[in-house]
């Protein structure tokens, strides 16, 4: 991994940040359209920063860390915001940031106690965060477009999302605490 911090992939997961306050100002005030393109701009952000850190050799210990932390902000973000807005529900926002912050938490203590980075997302994670993409690409879709055959596939990935989250949520835990005893051996 490199040290430098200046990288391509870098600026973009940077940017990626700097996009979060400004879709939720857009959704806040209506704007939806404005919102459906900054959260595009935000994938295309993170499909290509990784690419780029691959292809450019540009693996960085701040990319590490904070690519999955500006994943984890902007679906946060956009599930409390659309869930303010009405636009799905609260029990699915709760789940979604309520796993993160557990994570989030969890992730935190392990490297503070032990400076051991945890371990790379589970394929079941991975897939969860699509989903919750898709989820989120879908609702703003639905509201921009106005379509109404999306609504039954919106409705779907709610409980795909739900399920996904808590699946992964306890494969996590599980994860942890296989872990934990080889950690704890290691201080």
């Amino acid at each position: 991994m490199r040290a430098h911090f200046f990288t391509l992939a870098n600026q973009l997961t940077l940017l990626r940040l700097a996009l979060i306050p400004f879709f939720v100002l857009a959704i806040l005030e209506g704007n939806r359209a404005l919102a459906l393109g900054l959260f595009v701009a935000a994938g295309i952000s993170d499909a290509l920063d990784g690419l780029l850190a691959r292809l450019l050799d540009q693996r960085t210990a701040f990319g590490a860390y904070f690519d999955p932390i500006a994943d984890k902000l902007l679906l946060s973000s956009a599930f409390v915001i659309l869930a303010l807005e009405g636009l799905l529900p609260w029990t699915l926002a709760i789940l979604v940031v309520g796993r993160d912050v557990l994570i989030v938490m969890i992730a935190g203590v392990i490297i503070l106690a032990t400076g051991y980075r945890p371990f790379p997302p589970s394929r079941l994670g991975k897939a969860c965060t699509v989903v919750e993409t898709a989820t989120v690409f879908a609702v703003l879709v639905a509201n921009v477009f106005l379509p109404r055959w999306l609504l039954g596939i919106r409705d779907f990935l709610f409980w795909l999302t739900a399920a996904l989250v808590l699946a992964s949520g306890v494969q996590y835990a599980l994860r942890v605490g296989k872990m934990m005893p080889d950690l704890h051996a290691k201080n």
